[in-house]
């Protein structure tokens, strides 16, 4: 079946899920002959995939071979050279399938996923565990200070040499072959754990059939609601569901208090219904294993291996951050608790806030204290503005542009396209931005890439990069209208955009930063959204085009701290959770997880109407791998980032342009050529401090 679709005007054929057309030709075995040489997503069908990977993993094999057993001695160039430019076509098909797996999967493309999952770990560890290849590897390492290579090549050699030492390569024959064992389970447990979270999440639906028990909530919302019961087939009703735009706000708003119960509790037990999906017995199998695997490889618990390739390097750092932070969280939750009872009494009820409650009320507290309901906002964050609000902050910051591209293959009929250029006209890259829900696509907002940014032989390669975001979706005839959180989540992602533009290195082995560095970019374009002078830009009425009054900037600049004890809270609780998972030592045969996690949040006091904001059978961070024993790097990177944004409010001007270049300089161009805290001390001039954090949360 064709699907059309049209961009800006322009019609382009779409190749989907389950569609087997046009022709034989594998678009990933020929050099992509569209703008930009992006992916030709018109093209890919579901029947390309395989073979381009089984092809991809030989044609790296024979590279791999090719080097292992080359006669002559190991040189940078013919070994760790060789090593980072082998697999093309593999980490070609990878960069799209898995891409689409995330954005706009189905049935066929998980069952592929779940058939490849066993044959890339193998090929894997192939590579990793390969004797020969090793020698060599470790022959260079040895020998690194007697050759002249710059610090990027050294970084590459290093790199390397680790990579091969922490996948196994000192170990036994046995010990290894134990190794492939449990790579091979950890990888079909992640993969497993996401499509169960992905099923539950689309299953729940709250079906409303009378009027009345709309109460509270905005028109939008209530049309989006009708909308997607008349999708379902169920006109004239009203569907919510588990993705956050529909979910979150019935929280916040809806006055029926039983139904408030119901969706949150649909929310909360995502993969813990003791049905198909069930997650328990997945998270205690990922959990075991992973440890196992940390012991086959010298250390006492999974963190511990984790952790010594990241800022943090150790457990205890970990810990002593949250600790720190911990308490005035939780002082000021207790706060807001005490402000929503008031609000329950106000009503003149005498029930005891629940969780289902929190939200409700924190708004109307929020309202009482500042005179602000958060829909008054809406109108002025129509996405498209908020969008290019994101791009001149670019602008104002980097010089950089951002071009509509309208005869461009997509990835989805609801992407946008656009050409990046650097400040002197340059190419750095495509970028394109998705940012609605549905049910072929998981939860949350993310940036990856289709193609990494590169060097081939000699010129660079721009990057192909993607934000996917779970936005409002627009009512019919209405434009999209975000609340503050997806504004500030898409300067988010665009943050991670940035770093991906705008990085330049010549090896894929260099490309990468720490996990827990990785939201520094991210976080610190945060800063920016709701600056008074930033809002002036783009936040306009829809309707109207008026700029948002000054009185709603102040009361959003006064309320913007209000509810962090909540925030804070929700998601240090999830931290203590992911880390306390893996620095077990031991796992017993008869390991409850839920009682685990119970017992992790209630020994440090966390609320009862505070349910971690992400329980372990939904947390897909930490459970889909990714954020593993990292899901803490959030706040680890925000102790950077805010203090990174003081660099900027040290200077008077928060557009700064000598800030911004050594921004860029030091802290998006270089990839992981450098440590992370030295490229932070090159911005910065010295390590971050954890007091501007607690600041910007309101806990100091």
């Amino acid at each position: 079946m064709k699907k059309l679709i049209l961009i800006a005007g322009m019609a382009t054929v779409m190749g989907a899920c389950g569609s087997h057309k046009v022709t034989d030709n594998n678009p990933f075995l020929s050099e992509y002959n569209t703008p930009f040489e992006v992916p030709p997503f018109d093209k890919i069908e579901m029947k390309h995939y395989k073979p381009a990977f089984i092809q991809g993993m030989e044609e790296e094999t024979k590279e791999v071979e090719a080097i292992a057993n080359n006669p002559e001695p190991a040189t940078f160039e013919n070994t760790i050279v060789a090593l980072d430019q082998s697999g093309k076509l593999l980490r070609k098909v990878s960069n799209v399938f898995y891409g689409l797996n995330s954005a706009n999967t189905c049935d066929e493309m998980q069952a592929l996923s779940r058939e490849l999952s066993p044959l890339l770990s193998k090929h894997s560890d192939d590579i990793s565990l390969n004797p020969k290849l090793f020698a060599r590897v470790k022959a260079v390492h040895d020998n690194m200070e007697q050759l002249s290579l710059n610090k990027e090549q050294k970084k590459l050699v290093e790199e390397t040499y680790k990579s091969f030492v922490r996948s196994g390569a000192n170990l036994d024959s046995a010990n290894q072959a134990r190794l492939r064992e449990l790579n091979s389970e950890i990888a079909m447990l992640q993969l497993t754990f996401g499509q169960n979270m992905l099923k539950e999440t689309n299953d729940f639906q709250l079906i409303i059939d009378k009027k009345e028990d709309l109460a509270g909530l905005s028109e939008t919302l209530i049309a989006n609601a009708a909308e997607t019961a008349k999708e379902t087939g169920m006109e004239g009703k009203w569907i919510f569901t588990l993705h956050n735009p529909s979910v979150m706000p019935f929280l916040q708003y809806a006055e029926n208090r039983n139904l408030r119960e119901k969706i949150f509790k649909g929310y909360i037990n995502r993969g813990n219904n003791n049905n198909e999906a069930d997650n328990k017995d997945v998270v205690k199998r990922l959990v075991a294993a992973r440890l196992e695997k940390a012991k086959l490889m010298g250390y006492e618990n999974y963190a511990e291996f984790v952790l010594e390739d990241r800022m943090a390097k150790h457990a205890d750092n970990v810990y002593n951050l949250l600790d720190q932070i911990w308490a005035p969280a939780l002082d000021k939750a207790k706060e807001e608790l005490a402000d929503i009872q008031a609000e329950i009494k106000k009503e003149g009820k005498n029930f005891t806030a629940e969780g289902w409650d929190w939200r409700y009320y924190a708004e109307k507290a929020k309202q009482s204290r500042f005179n602000l309901d958060e829909n008054e906002l809406r109108p002025y964050l129509k996405l498209e503005n908020v969008r290019d609000g994101v791009f001149h902050i670019a602008n104002r910051l980097y010089g950089v542009t951002f071009i509509p591209l309208k005869d461009i293959p997509v990835p989805h009929p609801d992407a946008e396209a656009f050409e990046c250029k650097d400040k002197d006209g340059q190419h750095l890259g495509v970028l394109y931005m998705d940012y609605f829900p549905r049910a072929s696509k998981r939860g949350g907002a993310w940036c990856s890439t289709y193609r990494s940014q590169t060097y081939k032989n000699g010129k660079k390669v721009a990057p192909v990069v993607t934000i996917v975001c779970n936005f409002s979706k627009p009512v019919a005839g209405e434009p999209a209208l975000l609340n503050a959180d997806e504004t500030e989540t898409l300067f988010h992602e665009f943050g991670h955009a940035l770093h991906n533009l705008f990085k330049d290195v010549h090896y894929y082995g260099v490309s990468g930063v720490p996990r827990d560095f990785v939201e520094l970019p991210s976080q610190v374009d945060e800063h920016w959204a709701f600056e008074p002078e930033v809002l002036k830009v783009y936040a306009k009425h829809y309707q109207t085009g008026e700029v948002m009054p000054t009185e709603l900037v102040e009361k959003m600049d006064k309320s913007g701290k209000y509810g962090q004890g909540f925030a804070t809270a929700e998601y240090l609780a999830a931290s203590y959770l992911d880390m306390d998972f893996h620095t077990l030592k031991e796992i017993p045969n008869e390991m409850n997880i839920m009682q685990f996690e119970n017992e992790t949040l209630s020994k440090r006091g966390l609320l009862s109407q505070i349910p971690s904001r992400y329980r372990s059978t939904y947390f897909n961070h930490t459970m889909g791998g990714g954020y593993t024993a990292g899901y803490y790097s959030y706040i680890w990177a925000e102790v950077l980032d805010a203090d990174a944004y003081e660099a900027y409010k040290e200077t008077g001007n928060i557009f700064n342009q000598e800030v911004a270049s050594k921004f860029r300089k030091y802290i998006l161009t270089p990839g992981g050529i450098d440590d992370a805290m030295n490229m932070y001390i090159n911005f910065r001039g010295k390590e971050p401090g954890i007091d501007p954090l607690l600041k910007n949360r309101g806990l100091k």
